[in-house]
């Protein structure tokens, strides 16, 4: 008789691809790409990186973010886009 046994610290996705987007976007587009790439779900992390690829800001975002969690990221990412005149956003998703 064989059982599975799940070890503590296991990945709970062992087959799961992790996919890294970049996208180049102006400051004042900045917030509003990150909710969208939320919405379509699966992020893992957000990156935000300035003109010479150097990262700013990273946002690891939990399965399941909604809401009242995200605002203090996306609030970050308001102050960010007034410093900046041009950045890239890294979305890694699961798929």
């Amino acid at each position: 008789m064989s059982t599975n046994v799940r070890k503590e610290g296991d990945p709970v996705q062992e087959n799961a691809k992790v996919v890294v987007k970049d996208v180049r976007v102006m400051a004042e587009d900045l917030v509003k790409t990150v909710r969208d790439a939320v919405k379509e779900g699966n992020v893992r992390r957000i990156t935000v990186k300035d003109k010479e690829g150097k990262a700013i800001a990273s946002f690891p975002l939990a399965v399941g973010v909604i809401g009242t969690l995200l605002a203090p990221a996306l609030a970050a990412l308001g102050a960010l886009s007034a410093l900046l005149t041009e950045c890239t956003v890294s979305i890694e998703k699961v798929s």
